[in-house]
């Protein structure tokens, strides 16, 4: 008979215990089928949806200011011109890659939040990401939503990102959340597939982290019924399109899921910036544009929030090589039937830069946070992120 406890024990050894300790669980469809069917999320509870840009998208490229003689002077190379606008204000437009967003915002379905970013800005990609995602500036370790996820009864669905990689704000200090790819996952076979699930059961005797390892095993096994034909067998076109058309059909499906995580990379555009840039916002347009049709044809049509971040925006002036630097503030796009659209803060002005040449921060992004927690995640704002009240409600 095999000893489960020893088993587990030399398990960890053998994969390596700082490994375990932050391991998150992988779902397949199946067990998210199965939640959505034992115990699906209450009607009209508030989801929230992140989609995380990475590489500092160029707000000022996403949201132009198009009638201020800065924007062309400052950025030449780089700047719009009127066939790629779609004006919403005698000042403001969209770029032109962004149809599916214009229209929403229209329907007043988009709130933009202006100036977006916290005191004394890092240009780092590290260091600003990291202040996003664990919403402190003093270095704490744990991610605001993982910290929202400590607070929780135990539950694998609670919060799940989309990929392979769990997001920093998705690790709290004693829970992490789930992840699914869109291509689903491979249970173990053969021996391991008897083998693992009996090193998810828990002993009077584990220590923490071997008992943070059963709960992890446990939660990988825990359910294991047909999805059926919910999901694509082989997903086609963008990645961020695969993701949010999965996160939308999880919702409709009842998956009892709060947050979500979906993402996109290679925003730091610092030559070919016009290219590069339309290609990606015109994915990003692509996939929030499908996601609200499948969540507006479901049940949860109100519930839903999506917020659109980077980690910091561009410079003002443009480069030589048809780019632009690392910046400061930019603008957050938060996106839902339920959202009063329209646009929140005040515009950092292009003629009163900081010292280096940077956009003023004019709204504080744990204003936003703030708003999402209260509104949407029914939370006290000082509970997740410390000290921190004000919050800018979009609902």
């Amino acid at each position: 008979m095999i000893n489960c406890e020893f088993d587990r024990r030399r398990f960890l050894q053998w994969t390596g215990a700082g490994l375990l300790a932050a391991m998150s669980t992988e779902l397949s469809f199946e067990s998210l089928a199965e939640a959505a069917s034992d115990g699906p999320l209450p009607a009209n509870t508030p989801i929230l949806v992140l989609v995380t840009l990475y590489g500092g998208n160029d707000g000022l490229n996403t949201v132009v200011p198009f009638t201020d003689p800065v924007y062309e002077s400052a950025r030449s190379n780089i700047a719009l011109s009127s066939s790629q606008l779609l004006p919403f204000t005698d000042a403001l437009a969209f770029n032109s890659c962004l149809p599916s967003i214009s229209a929403l915002y229209g329907q007043n379905k988009v709130a933009i939040v202006q100036g977006v970013s916290y005191p004394n800005p890092s240009l780092s990609h590290f260091s600003s990401m990291a202040i996003w995602q664990s919403a402190s500036l003093a270095g704490v370790s744990s991610g605001w939503i993982g910290r929202w996820l400590d607070q929780q009864p135990h539950n694998a669905f609670n919060v799940i990102g989309v990929g392979s990689t769990v997001p920093p704000a998705f690790v709290g200090e004693k829970s992490v959340a789930s992840m699914v790819d869109v291509s689903g996952i491979q249970l173990p076979w053969g021996d391991a597939a008897t083998l693992l699930p009996r090193l998810g059961r828990p002993s009077a005797s584990d220590v923490p982290l071997e008992a943070a390892a059963a709960t992890s095993i446990a939660d990988l096994f825990s359910t294991a019924s047909l999805l059926g034909p919910l999901i694509p067998e082989s997903p086609t076109g963008p990645m961020i399109g695969q993701q949010l058309a999965m996160v939308a059909t999880m919702i409709n499906a009842n998956v009892p899921t709060r947050v979500w995580e979906v993402n996109l990379s290679s925003f730091d555009t610092h030559s070919g910036e016009q290219q590069d840039q339309n290609s990606l916002l015109t994915e990003v347009d692509a996939a929030i544009g499908a996601f609200m049709t499948i969540i507006s044809a479901g049940g949860r049509s109100n519930d839903v929030t999506v917020m659109i971040y980077s980690e910091f925006g561009r410079r003002v002036e443009s480069n030589g090589s048809d780019g632009t630097d690392h910046g400061t503030s930019a603008p957050v796009l938060l996106v839902g039937n339920g959202v009063k659209g329209g646009l929140y803060g005040e515009p950092p002005p292009l003629n009163a830069l900081d010292a280096n040449g940077n956009l003023a921060v004019t709204t504080d992004f744990r204003a936003v946070y703030g708003g999402l927690l209260h509104d949407v995640l029914a939370t006290p704002v000082s509970d997740i992120i410390p000290s921190w009240n004000t919050v800018l409600s979009v609902h």
